[in-house]
């Protein structure tokens, strides 16, 4: 009862415009717990934030903030957006990769438009590379039907993001691998019914090492996104074994998450990347984000701890 009802409310937050003027005006600010976990409101304060992280010797992969459009002139104008973050990103010398959600370029409006303005997105790219990110598991099929065609086209500059709680997530795995395709993988983050997701947290753990196992032994340059030190050790130790230096794969972590982590990885020589969220769209989406889950506060307020004990 209380899940539902504490989801119930940062929702309502999320659509509140009232709520979202005054975020707007205070919660950006240095020092406010949201600007921890969002770089800021403008590109200039995306850029800054992956300097920051260039100079400890970290990759940023950055993500302008935009929830699922409804509308065909909302999608075309957050991939125009995504050209100019490129842009703006290689005359700031940055080698900054980007990651989209193909519902904030109108999947859900008309796919066909939507597979355009990801054509424009790569296209403006060029040599850098685009991450397609995964959302609920109605858009899974979608979103790789999108990005397997542009694939298909010539396109090698694209990615994608697969998620461990998902049953399904194994035969997706395997279709991605055969093509020799990057893939990121994750736990997920969105709330599924028990019918098409693992709905505990060991069942997610297990299934996490399966897969990553497969990606260290058949993917093409594997990203690991998990905050979790267990499995981080385990994928060290399986890649070990593998024989696999260190250089081979990559792990990835939030923006404000477990920095002490990640600069201990760095110092045992291994690659990591930061998601960097930004944009003014920023309240509504770290809202419906802690909504779909809201044991993603405590995993905030862990991280906090961690940190702070670090």
């Amino acid at each position: 009862m209380i899940e539902p009802l504490s989801r119930a409310l940062f929702h309502t937050l999320a659509a509140s415009e009232t709520v979202k003027r005054l975020a707007s005006r205070y919660g950006m600010r240095e020092g406010r717990f949201a600007r921890r976990f969002i770089a800021g409101e403008r590109v200039d304060d995306a850029l800054a934030a992956a300097r920051a992280l260039a100079e400890r010797g970290i990759g940023c992969t950055l993500n302008h903030l935009g929830e699922a459009v409804t509308e065909a002139p909302a999608a075309r104008a957050a991939a125009d957006a995504y050209a100019r973050v490129v842009q703006d990103a290689g005359e700031a010398g940055l080698a900054c990769q980007i990651s989209v959600k193909l519902t904030q370029l109108g999947l859900g409006v008309d796919p066909a438009a939507c597979e355009a303005n990801l054509r424009r997105v790569l296209d403006a790219a060029g040599d850098g590379f685009v991450r397609i990110d995964m959302e609920q598991s109605r858009w899974v099929d979608p979103t790789l039907d999108v990005f397997e065609r542009v694939w298909q086209d010539g396109h090698r500059n694209v990615g994608v993001v697969l998620q461990s709680y998902l049953y399904r997530t194994a035969d997706d795995l395997a279709r991605v691998n055969a093509l020799g395709a990057r893939v990121r993988l994750c736990k997920g983050a969105y709330r599924e019914p028990a019918s098409v997701a693992h709905p505990l947290k060991a069942d997610v753990n297990a299934s996490f090492v399966r897969l990553m196992q497969s990606l260290l032994e058949d993917g093409v340059d594997p990203a690991f996104a998990t905050h979790d030190p267990d499995m981080i050790a385990t994928t060290r130790d399986h890649a070990r074994g593998l024989g696999l230096p260190p250089e081979r794969f990559e792990f990835q972590m939030l923006y404000g998450v477990r920095r002490d982590l990640q600069a201990r990885l760095v110092d045992q020589g291994h690659r990591v990347r930061v998601y960097v969220p930004f944009g003014s769209e920023w309240f509504p989406y770290f809202m419906r984000r802690l909504g779909e889950r809201p044991a993603n506060v405590l995993f905030v307020l862990r991280s906090l701890f961690h940190e702070g004990r670090g």
